[in-house]
């Protein structure tokens, strides 16, 4: 029973441990942008609708994800144009940079 407990809890280790290896990658910090680049919410208008778009994640690749409360998405990187994902929702959002997302004061930066 002992060794039964013991194997187990070394494969436990072993998942958890390659999980947050996969996470802190130093590829996945070679890419563009990290959380500080990226503001922590973004404000778009669809049809008299107003959405606010929080980050979700940033992939090693600098694409960040932004998504509603009710489960609509888009992307965004740090020189690129904001994209909805699946569908047109993101109304006054689309095609917009982070720049001109921050100009139009659409976008919400934490504070350090």
């Amino acid at each position: 029973m002992k060794a039964r407990w013991l194997f187990t809890g070394t494969v436990f280790a072993v998942i958890a441990q390659s999980s947050l290896a996969c996470m802190y990658s130093p590829e996945a910090h070679a890419q563009e942008g990290s959380f500080e680049d990226f503001p922590f919410l973004v404000r778009c208008e669809l049809s008299g609708i107003v959405r606010a778009y929080y980050l979700s994640k940033i992939g090693p690749d600098g694409v960040a994800v932004y998504i509603t409360p009710d489960n609509q998405a888009g992307t965004i990187t740090i020189r690129g144009k904001a994209e909805p994902v699946g569908g047109d929702w993101s109304g006054s959002c689309a095609g917009k940079t982070l720049e001109q997302l921050r100009s139009a004061g659409q976008a919400y930066d934490l504070p350090h």
